[in-house]
């Protein structure tokens, strides 16, 4: 189904890059994880960098097998595995435990199947040009607007009526936005962290835009651009610069 898969990543800083990205003939993983606020006590003995590592690898494990359940289905059983490792050494039930976002697709039965959680969205190129995007903008609605306390996303990670990653708490992948679309009307399917949409949240490019560069140039390039863009113009927020993570998976447009 996909003629080629590829992909980028960069660290924002000197710190290791919290992002990760996985992928294989038929599917790609992006992950990116949650920074934690500085002095606060996550509870656990492992950071942002060992939960990203060890649930991709769960979820490559997954997806390289063939698993034929749900993308949700899937990443609920990676999250419990992850879990399991370390459940007796950390307490999980602590709310600032290490989390992560997750984006995934995965071609199969003519169909391109997606699973976005958390702040990392799936976007198609249409074979008419058109951009369509799949995002998960809980965590962009929270009360009283950014920037938010850390009181506040304490309260609100996992938790009715506030955003949901993927980290201690299984069930979180119930709350994935997940589908599919037909193959046929697609020309590729591009899998970013928010680091990479810095060029449509901020610095006034369209989705179609973003596409376009992702089918004409690679994800390297792309990143290239974000970084170019954050020297030129600075941030709107936050970070200077952020683990910036893109995917793009072409389709073959001769593949039933």
């Amino acid at each position: 189904m996909f003629a080629e898969v590829t992909h980028s990543s960069r660290a924002g800083s000197e710190r290791p890059n919290e992002d990760l990205v996985l992928a294989g003939p038929s599917w790609a993983v992006v992950l990116d994880g949650a920074t934690a606020a500085p002095g606060v006590d996550s509870g656990c003995a492992h950071d942002v960098a060992w939960l990203v590592g060890r649930l991709g690898s769960a979820l490559a494990a997954g997806l390289a097998a063939g698993h034929n359940g749900s993308l949700a289905g899937l990443l609920e059983q990676a999250v419990e595995e992850v879990c399991a490792t370390h459940r007796g050494t950390c307490d999980l039930r602590n709310p600032d435990s290490p989390s992560s976002t997750v984006a995934m697709v995965r071609g199969a039965r003519g169909r391109v199947e997606y699973l976005v959680l958390g702040d990392s969205p799936v976007a198609f190129l249409r074979a008419d040009g058109r951009a369509e995007v799949v995002s998960d903008e809980r965590l962009d609605r929270l009360p009283g607007g950014r920037p938010y306390s850390v009181e506040l996303v304490r309260r609100l990670r996992n938790a009715r009526g506030g955003f949901w990653v993927a980290g201690a708490l299984p069930e979180a992948a119930r709350q994935a936005v997940c589908g599919s679309v037909a193959a046929h009307d697609l020309r590729g399917v591009g899998v970013f962290t928010d680091g990479a949409t810095r060029l449509v949240d901020w610095y006034g490019w369209s989705w179609g835009d973003l596409l376009a560069a992702m089918e004409s140039s690679g994800p390297a390039a792309v990143l290239g651009a974000v970084r170019e863009l954050e020297a030129a113009r600075g941030p709107v927020r936050g970070k200077r610069h952020d683990d910036a993570t893109a995917a793009w998976l072409r389709l073959d447009p001769f593949s039933p």
